[in-house]
């Protein structure tokens, strides 16, 4: 089993899609070019058989028997080359397509993970949803077919050689038939790729309109909007219908110029081989051969046709895919970014005057929730603010490569979710977390009794968004996978808002002794999570204006008394 591409899927050429469609090839340079190779003994191999069968029929008419052992065991000779060379070549086109598809969905999960909350203002989720659905599967085919249009290109050129050093004007109808019949193809071709093109658009932007009318639909039978919404997407979706009906037109006559032109050039090879063998110009033996070229180059023509079909459907995908690859988020990424920090290092926020030194649990009590979510913003680098805001051991985080962000620091809020498919894969997606790391941290998120409810415990599926788990479940599950991440600095906003006064005890017991040595950010108002921390904290007004210990600031500081304690002024 050759393996798939690695967890790297490295920096695709998206200035175009022919350009992204070539370096996509390029990646697997070795496995597509020995699939060309391949197809080229293939298809040449099986132009070789007439030349060899009329030949044998010559030796035969000729009573050789010598020469008629020698074509036959050539003939044998052939059959096995080409079953080698076939099932060989299959699997590096299996290969190659799944290469090219799987290179594709990483990149475009990693491209919506950068733009992360500005991917549903930037793109539409129709068009998402088509390039993780139908587009990689036509940039997988383009890779594909590029080894079996190589070898029905040579292999028309061998026979068109073959023939015209046997019969010049039987060669001369194959190598004029042959574009003739390309450009006829190529004809039905383009106005294909305009109407594929207008069906994708059309079909990204009534997948999109079925989303939004799916996550609005209480607030539309609210307002009596749900007739309105229902018939302009039955309007839509007529719509979608006829442009597929066009595009299914436009194919049926591409399938049928299949079939018929090749069948005429066939018909016309083999009334000239005729006259040219009842006229002695050419042996019995020659006029099977010719009959069996004109009969063999029906494949490659339709190869070629299939070719011209699947490199337009692969175009038209890969210029959707490039348009996501090139759209933008939030948060641009530095020109030339600077080194990260080596080791652990103190995080500094700027607008608010916090410090989190490192390896500490430090406690962020803001007397408004939203600053202190926004500080979690801002630490995480989720949401863009001034230059040179937050550093990072004295580095500015906007200065570091947004990959390298995302690796030593992980923000984990209420606003997570769970996926659907084994519990085990949704907390540990690396599968590198041992069983003492899982229990380890199963222990310290206090979810012992989550799992013990589950039919089959770390190997129960999840469904869809964790809707079977209580909004505590999935936060105790939510906190399992932060602390499996085991990221450098971890921020967590309101770890416990939705679990019970005792579970929130243990969970504020064990987080530290889960995080020792790391560092770790807690924006809570709970006090017991506040007793717990290294040092506590309080924000007001967006500003730092207080730090200690829980129960220091609750002698030191009414604010946070007020905040904590939830007394009202």
């Amino acid at each position: 089993m050759r393996p798939l591409p690695p967890e790297d899927p490295g920096t695709p050429d998206h200035r175009g899609p022919a350009r992204f469609l070539v370096w996509t090839a390029r990646r697997t340079w070795r496995s597509v070019t020995g699939a060309m190779a391949l197809a080229v003994i293939w298809f040449v191999g099986q132009a070789l058989i007439p030349a060899v069968v009329g030949r044998a029929i010559d030796a035969l008419a000729a009573r050789d028997a010598p020469a008629l052992t020698a074509w036959t065991l050539a003939g044998l000779g052939l059959g096995v080359v080409q079953a080698l060379t076939g099932i060989t070549r299959h699997r590096l086109a299996v290969y190659n397509w799944l290469a090219a598809a799987m290179r594709t969905v990483q990149l475009t999960v990693r491209q919506a993970a950068r733009l992360g909350g500005a991917l549903p203002r930037r793109l539409d989720a129709g068009e998402v949803v088509a390039i993780s659905t139908s587009d990689i599967v036509h940039v997988g085919d383009a890779v594909d077919i590029s080894a079996r249009g190589t070898g029905a290109v040579v292999a028309i050129v061998v026979v068109a050689v073959i023939m015209l050093s046997t019969s010049v004007p039987l060669g001369l109808v194959v190598v004029l038939g042959v574009p003739l019949l390309m450009a006829v193809a190529s004809l039905l071709i383009r106005p294909l790729h305009r109407r594929q093109q207008a069906y994708r658009d059309a079909q990204g932007r009534l997948t999109g309109r079925a989303a939004d009318v799916v996550a609005g639909l209480r607030v539309l039978r609210g307002v009596g909007g749900e007739d309105a919404m229902a018939a302009a997407y039955r309007a839509e979706s007529q719509a979608l219908r006829g442009a597929g009906v066009r595009v299914a037109r436009t194919e049926s006559v591409l399938e049928a110029a299949q079939v018929l032109l090749p069948g005429l050039l066939l018909a016309v090879v083999t009334w000239l081989g005729a006259r040219f063998a009842i006229d002695g110009s050419i042996t019995v033996g020659q006029l099977v051969s010719f009959y069996g070229y004109a009969a063999f180059l029906v494949a490659p023509l339709r190869t070629l046709t299939e070719a011209l079909d699947k490199f337009t459907r692969g175009h038209v995908a890969a210029r959707r895919v490039v348009r996501m690859l090139g759209t933008t988020g939030d948060l641009p990424e530095p020109a030339a970014p600077a080194a990260a920090p080596g080791g652990p290092a103190e995080l500094v926020d700027a607008p608010s005057g916090l410090q989190v030194r490192p390896g500490e649990l430090t406690a962020v009590a803001a007397a408004v929730p939203a600053d202190a979510a926004a500080i979690a913003d801002r630490l995480g680098r989720h949401a863009p603010g001034a230059p040179g805001a937050v550093t990072l051991g004295g580095v500015p985080l906007d200065a570091l490569a947004l990959d390298a962000v995302r690796r030593r620091i992980l923000v984990a809020d209420n606003d997570a979710r769970l996926f659907t498919g084994p519990l085990r894969a949704d907390l540990d997606p690396d599968g590198a977390a041992g069983g003492e790391r899982m229990a380890a941290a199963v222990a310290a998120a206090a979810a012992h009794d989550v799992l013990d409810a589950l039919p089959d415990g770390l190997d129960s599926d999840v469904a869809e968004r964790g809707r079977s788990f209580s909004g505590g479940q999935q936060q105790r599950l939510w906190l399992v996978r932060a602390l499996l991440a085991d990221p450098e600095v971890l921020v967590l906003v309101e770890p416990t808002s939705a679990v019970d006064a005792h579970t929130e005890a243990r969970i504020a017991a064990r987080l530290g002794a889960a995080r020792a040595g790391r560092t770790t950010v807690v924006c809570s108002t709970s006090p017991l999570v506040l007793d717990r921390a290294d040092r506590v904290v309080y924000v007001e007004g967006g500003r730092a204006v207080a730090a200690g210990t829980h129960r220091d600031l609750l002698d030191s500081c009414p604010g946070y008394a007020r905040t904590v304690t939830r007394e009202e002024d």
